[in-house]
């Protein structure tokens, strides 16, 4: 049985590589469509031409991902793509934010990730694909954002690191790197401080986004930028000294 996995699909970025991969893919038996929220999978897969397994879920509990795990051990799929895009972020200040909100940060972003990733392995064979969901946040620390970027670099970094070590297995790792996307994100991002004004000129759609992560997905790419400036805050970011960059935005803010 193929099958694609989409965490984080009852909304934004996820639900939207749910639509563009059932529409791009004719051979596959089942869409995985992982959330908490089950009605919206619900309404989601009713969209979808591909049959969808509808996995209601929290992903950092224990309990139900040794669930999933079982599941996978039952059904043995053949996952031709796995896209890790369950994930939140907090603006404010580390001293402000709660300490359960800031693991739970942790817990979502890195160590389920990194539980799924480890789960679906062994049902990938030669030229599956893993999208990664990282953030331009990965590039370098930031102000008022520092869990949520932090989060992201470990993404990205083990994301390229895994994309080294399955190489002679020919399964390609992409991470996916934009910058401010107009979805629900900043519904609870904003909750305790605001996005600095200049990132806000950079908002892009989720189905641009996710339109080029596919593209770059196809073409075995390591890394997926969406838009001009970010991708030029990428090359910035590897050119100067991080205080400049971080100075600036501060005083662009």
């Amino acid at each position: 049985m193929n099958c694609i996995i989409i965490t984080g699909a009852s909304s934004g970025i996820g639900q939207e590589f749910a639509r563009q991969l059932d529409a791009l893919f004719s051979d596959m038996d089942e869409i995985w469509l992982i959330a908490r929220r089950e009605e919206r999978l619900e309404t989601l897969s009713r969209e979808l031409r591909t049959m969808c397994r509808i996995i209601s879920m929290d992903l950092t509990k224990a309990n139900e991902m040794e669930l999933f795990g079982e599941l996978l051990k039952k059904r043995r799929p053949c996952i031709r793509v796995l896209v890790n895009s369950a994930g939140f972020g907090l603006m404010g200040a580390v001293e402000t934010l709660s300490l359960q909100e800031q693991t739970e940060m942790i817990r979502l972003n890195c160590t389920a990730l990194t539980e799924m990733t480890y789960r679906c392995l062994p049902y990938m064979k030669k030229n599956s694909r893993i999208v990664q969901m990282a953030s331009s946040a990965a590039f370098l620390p930031q102000k008022n954002f520092a869990v949520y970027a932090a989060t992201k670099a470990y993404v990205l970094s083990f994301s390229q690191a895994l994309r080294e070590e399955l190489r002679a297995r020919g399964i390609c790792v992409t991470s996916v790197c934009p910058g401010p996307v107009d979805t629900e994100f900043f519904d609870r991002a904003e909750q305790y401080g605001k996005t600095l004004a200049v990132k806000k000129m950079t908002i892009v759609s989720a189905k641009r986004v996710v339109r080029q992560a596919v593209r770059d997905v196809c073409d075995r790419k390591a890394m997926s930028v969406c838009s001009f400036p970010i991708q030029a805050f990428r090359i910035l970011c590897k050119i100067l000294p991080q205080r400049v960059i971080l100075r600036v935005m501060e005083l662009l803010g």
